[in-house]
């Protein structure tokens, strides 16, 4: 049986009913990892003894009559941003190449406390930075609908093995979209919930004003399913939101009849792949025939938000990647004969070019004499931004945008860096309002995924959910399993 094709709830099921067992499960997803691995690239670190150990205690539990979590003995995948006690936490990069940690994010401790599985760690751009896998110290992920395509970035692990099988569910980590950008590129949903949500603990900080953990799945139901587990307010983290949390599954329901969907205006003009609009308009004649009223809304200052995010979050990163010294733990230069020598050939060694550009621009922006100019002038914008949304969600429940505006390109290495930031302008406004968002598989352009993004309002995660699970319910888009094929 391929059960890595099957769905997180699907196999629940099938677990329930004692029609397969955790350990045969875990087994037939190492067995297609070995198969297509070496191809897609996916993983940084495998961790199957542990895996297997873990999938034999959730059958011993089902045979001897005990009730199980929804994820319990479900292979899944993490970022490697994220960490995991005992096992290597590198966030792709050469700096923490080896790093093994002493402690569990939090995400990961509600994780094991459902008794779930994990495969191993998903390779991203180093630090996160990046929206192609190609910043990485390991080498780039392949796009498993053609391998010579970009699976998208920085969670291109996370969504890559989602796509090719090599995992039923997986996290990654947003900041400017690098979880709803790759699940577009490879045809996964992808959600971004609300800043403070879920926390922050034990995510290796790039940008903390930005920067939120969400799953990657194959479908809408395994995304809510992974969102009840992991979200909930944290101690460890001050920005963790003291809300209850809702069970997600409950907003599920085919149903838009009556909603109001808002199109902003400013995501559907000039750099949008017309194949793209032809899909995403479809999507929207879609929803008006299930019953949803279609409005167009303004967000007039989406112009300025890759500017903005190019300044805050350089400057977050600037600060808190000031703590790779080479002193404490990371990478550190062995032939240096002076402290400051040390730390500055640990860091010029330790850190890729992507990382040392956004370091030095970070670090330039918060200067004496610029920081005026530029910092606090982004985040006076930032708060504009903010308040576009709230003057759209006055006239609208959710919004519908594309998610990218072109699907996956070619890995060379030969984009500029500033029109790679650009394809993100359609994700950033979401990461700088704090507000949820959501891609899922709309349909293909060429053969290649195109994903449509739902933004919600503020702790509002059930209406895009329930928008997204009626669109995805009415299609196959998301049923379609990718080829491993190249040109």
């Amino acid at each position: 049986m391929d059960l890595y094709k099957s769905t997180a709830h699907e196999l629940h099921e099938k677990l329930v009913k004692k029609e397969i067992s955790s350990v045969e499960l875990t087994y037939n997803v190492y067995d297609r990892i070995a198969e297509v691995e070496k191809d897609v690239k996916a993983y940084v670190t495998l961790d199957k003894e542990n895996a297997l150990a873990q999938a034999a205690k959730v059958d011993k539990m089902i045979a001897a009559g005990e009730a199980i979590a929804p994820l319990a003995g479900i292979p899944g995948a993490i970022k490697d941003n994220i960490s995991t006690k005992g096992l290597r936490t590198t966030c792709s990069s050469k700096m923490l190449e080896n790093l093994n940690p002493i402690y569990d994010a939090h995400v990961i401790e509600k994780l094991r406390a459902d008794e779930t599985i994990f495969l191993g760690k998903t390779n991203l751009d180093e630090f996160a930075m990046g929206s192609t896998t190609e910043t990485s110290y390991f080498g780039t992920s392949h796009n498993p609908w053609n391998l010579d395509l970009v699976p998208g970035g920085s969670s291109g692990g996370s969504a890559a093995a989602i796509a090719a099988g090599e995992a039923i569910w997986s996290l990654g980590s947003d900041t400017g979209g690098s979880i709803r950008q790759p699940a577009s590129f490879t045809g996964c949903v992808g959600i971004k919930p609300t800043y403070g949500r879920v926390s922050r603990y034990g995510c290796v900080a790039f940008a903390s004003s930005l920067d939120q953990i969400g799953p990657i799945t194959k479908d809408v139901t395994d995304a809510a399913t992974v969102l009840n587990t992991i979200c909930g307010v944290d101690a460890h983290d001050s920005t963790s939101l003291p809300v209850e949390v809702p069970d997600f599954t409950k907003a599920l329901k085919q149903d838009v009849k009556g909603l109001k969907i808002g199109l902003p205006k400013e995501y559907f003009g000039k750099g949008l792949d017309p194949k793209v609009d032809a899909i995403l308009k479809k999507a929207i004649a879609d929803y008006e025939a299930m019953g949803a009223e279609i409005v167009e809304v303004s967000l007039p200052h989406t112009e300025y938000a890759v500017i903005t995010y190019y300044i805050i979050a350089p400057a977050e990163a600037s600060a808190n990647l000031a703590r790779f010294d080479g002193v404490r733990y990371g990478y550190r230069n062995m032939k240096a004969t002076s402290a400051p020598e040390m730390t500055t050939a640990s860091r010029t060694e330790g850190f890729g070019s992507e990382v040392k550009r956004r370091i030095m621009l970070g670090t330039y922006v918060l200067s004496s004499g610029y920081y005026d100019a530029y910092y606090l002038k982004a985040m006076q914008v930032r708060t504009l931004i903010r308040k576009d949304f709230e003057e759209a969600f006055k006239q609208c429940d959710l919004l519908l945008t594309p998610t990218s505006p072109v699907v996956a390109y070619p890995i060379d290495g030969k984009m500029d860096p500033l029109a790679i930031y650009m394809l993100d302008v359609c994700t950033i406004p979401v990461n700088l309002a704090g507000l949820p968002g959501i891609s899922v598989p709309a349909g293909f352009a060429d053969g290649l995924p195109v994903g449509m993004q739902l933004i919600g309002k503020l702790l509002d995660e059930e209406t895009i959910l329930r928008a997204a699970y009626t669109f995805e319910q009415a299609h196959d888009y998301h049923k379609v399993m990718a080829p491993l094929g190249g040109k």
